[in-house]
């Protein structure tokens, strides 16, 4: 019986300071206001396209640009986009970083292409020759600078 009581003991002290510990002084963060962020909608069209160009991203394509690009995609093959014409957009500028960083690995290249460019009926991308052909419009429709 003793033992026993002695365990509950040290088990009601140990939960005690831990309770006690976490009540710890809160004056140092009162008053004080959480920090925000910057709202994404708050950077304007031209910060955005400076901050890319340091990342090694393109602009935005104009309207024009981005249907042409689209539509070379969907004439590839249309699960390509799957409806999702902003995501396809985005895949191609984040794919013309890796065009400005390795401009001459192909193999990384069509590698990277195959990983990004995936659908729910592709999962693992749409194999080598459709990224071949994917790539070369991104090329030709996002990033010919690069």
């Amino acid at each position: 019986m003793r033992t026993l009581t002695t365990i509950a003991t040290l088990f009601a002290a140990g939960l005690l300071s831990t309770l006690t510990a976490c009540s710890g002084d809160t004056s140092s963060t009162e008053g004080a206001k959480p920090v925000q962020s910057g709202d994404a909608s708050e950077i304007t069209p031209e910060q955005r396209a400076a901050a890319r160009h340091p990342a090694g991203l393109p602009a935005e394509p104009n309207p024009a640009q981005r249907q042409v690009y689209l539509e070379s995609l969907n004439a590839i093959d249309t699960d390509i986009v799957h409806g999702k014409d902003d995501k396809a957009v985005s895949r191609g500028i984040n794919q013309c970083g890796t065009v400005k960083t390795s401009p001459d690995d192909h193999i990384k290249l069509i590698k990277t292409t195959n990983s990004r460019f995936t659908s729910p009926n592709h999962p693992d991308g749409h194999g080598t020759i459709t990224a071949e052909r994917i790539l070369q419009v991104v090329r030709e429709s996002i990033c010919p600078d690069f």
